[in-house]
């Protein structure tokens, strides 16, 4: 399957690391650099489960995963199969590019992805976390923001 991808789709090839030994993340790596498409690669961290504990989502593999391959690859993203939005915030700020998620209609729903999966507002919750948190990863632009100032006259203590 790789190697028809890689000889006959042009485009990215997002691949998840769930169930996937460090040995063989090595053996991907080198046979995408063997094809001279590891710069169209998205490399997921995952862990395959449905749904994942929080114990084992194991989110600093991202950092790992970062460390070996991210110069090679285009991308690194977080594949979560979790409940809740919390892991994917927490992936993003760790230096995720890309969040996967599943996405259903109804968690009750027969079948092994339903439960790990989002439902509509659920996916609304996390673009909307995302968004807000991606926009606060950011450095003061001066010792005192323009909104600290107003609270700084009014409560900070100064000497006489």
């Amino acid at each position: 399957m790789l190697e028809v991808l890689c000889d006959e789709f042009a485009g990215e090839v997002h691949l998840s690391f769930g169930m996937t030994t460090q040995e063989e993340e090595i053996e991907i790596i080198n046979f995408f650099k063997s094809k001279r498409r590891e710069r169209d690669l998205v490399l997921y961290s995952c862990t395959s489960g449905y749904p994942v504990a929080f114990k084992d989502i194991c989110l600093l593999e991202l950092k790992r995963i970062r460390e070996k391959f991210g110069d090679e690859v285009k991308a690194i993203g977080f594949s979560g199969h979790h409940l809740g939005i919390a892991a994917d915030v927490a992936a993003m700020t760790l230096g995720a590019e890309m969040i996967e998620r599943h996405f259903t209609l109804d968690r009750t729903w027969k079948g092994t992805d339903h439960a790990a999966s989002l439902e509509p507002d659920g996916l609304r919750r996390l673009c909307r976390d995302i968004k807000n948190v991606h926009c606060s990863l950011n450095y003061k632009e001066e010792n005192i923001l323009p909104v600290e100032k107003v609270q700084r006259e009014k409560l900070k203590w100064r000497k006489s």
